[in-house]
């Protein structure tokens, strides 16, 4: 294997792919990438068995193709410093040496036989597939990842319920506290079918999807996945299971409605927040007369707080124990100017809806369970 490529345009490669390797791996093969040289592309493979992200480029002046597995750390390690230029790999195929060469030296890098490289799964023959905007797998993605669980007992919960349907795609996330549900219409998938995305696939589908236009393929089976992007292509081993009902766990009746600025209730709780207890981050809110009041104390340091915030409400007056943490999250992935919280009773989980001056194809909903107050 012998050719030129540009130092940058490597580096911003090695270093997407590169996310897909775990810190320690399990087979000493893992910890390098894989390189074949076809065609005028490289193509780079990178996995933990679980997860599998290949990535390709083009490249000058190919002398002679081949492949090998490169340290992966190595190579970061050192293209991290080099400037734009161009760089000459020349890979020895009888000891598996890599000489990186540039205007003023070169270095040499331990690599070593590609062959045993993991096989990349293949879908059954029953598998499906469809085709999806970038900005909607984006969007669901970007929704409800905060919301997924790292449980081991429930590996169900540590993922992304995916549901396709004929004419939209739903997006589901919990980890038992707090759910959200994107759902995302006027699609036309022409098929009906579900699967559960593991976190890390999700985390690595939002860094290359944001340099993505138009539409992504999506094929999967019963095991595994494949997004088949412009030069990417990722390869995940599905959770498996059925996932939670989560519609049952969504109050229907809340005859208690607020609207309010996202913004400022999230400023508002971010201040109020500092004097909660730390253990269990409870902010109380006393919901009347269209406003909301928001108390926070630590009784162990002798700390209190309170803001009353605008709003408007239609209710009963109403008081709600809600957990400062996961308040934020929930409105930091809201993108609207103005929420709906709708609220049965003070055990009942509170939904959060973002309002939009125009019409979106997209429709999302968080729920957040309450926390009991001590008198």
């Amino acid at each position: 294997m012998k050719f030129i490529v540009s130092s940058s345009a490597l580096l911003s490669l090695l270093q997407t792919s590169g996310k897909a390797i775990n810190s320690k791996n399990t087979l000493p093969i893992l910890d390098y990438f894989l390189w074949s040289l076809k065609d005028g592309k490289l193509t780079v493979t990178a996995s933990d068995l679980e997860t599998t992200l290949i990535g390709t480029i083009e490249v000058e002046s190919v002398e002679r193709e081949g492949l090998i597995a490169a340290p992966a750390k190595l190579m970061l390690d050192s293209l991290k410093e080099f400037s734009e230029q161009p760089l000459e790999i020349d890979v020895n195929e009888s000891t598996w040496e890599i000489k990186v060469s540039w205007k003023s030296g070169h270095i040499t890098l331990p690599g070593t036989s590609g062959m045993s490289y993991p096989t990349i799964p293949e879908l059954s023959v029953e598998s499906n597939n469809i085709s999806i905007k970038t900005n909607d797998i984006l969007s669901g993605i970007n929704k409800t990842i905060f919301a997924t669980a790292d449980d081991d007992l429930r590996p169900l919960m540590n993922g992304i319920y995916i549901r396709i349907e004929e004419d939209q795609t739903t997006f589901v996330a919990t980890d038992a506290h707090k759910l959200v549900k994107v759902t995302i219409t006027g699609q036309d998938n022409g098929i009906e079918s579900a699967f559960i995305l593991p976190k890390k696939p999700a985390q690595l589908l939002k860094g290359i999807l944001i340099k993505e236009a138009d539409s992504i393929s999506v094929s999967f089976d019963t095991k595994n996945v494949i997004f088949t992007l412009s030069n990417h292509t990722l390869i995940c081993r599905l959770i498996e299971g059925n996932y939670p009902n989560y519609n049952a766990v969504i109050p229907l009746a809340n005859p208690n409605k607020v609207i309010i600025s996202r913004i400022e209730l999230l400023n508002g709780i971010k201040r109020v927040a500092v004097c909660s207890n730390q253990a269990t981050n409870l902010i109380r809110f006393d919901i009347a007369n269209n406003n909301i009041s928001l108390t926070a104390q630590d009784l162990d340091f002798s700390v209190a707080a309170n803001e009353t915030l605008p709003c408007s409400y239609d209710g009963n007056p109403m008081t709600i124990g809600l957990k400062s943490t996961f308040l934020i999250e929930i409105l930091s992935n809201i993108d609207s100017p103005s929420i709906l919280i709708e609220l049965a009773d003070p055990t009942r989980a509170g939904v959060f809806k973002p309002i939009y001056d125009d019409k979106q194809n997209s429709e999302a909903l968080m729920l957040l369970m309450p926390m009991m107050i001590n008198a």
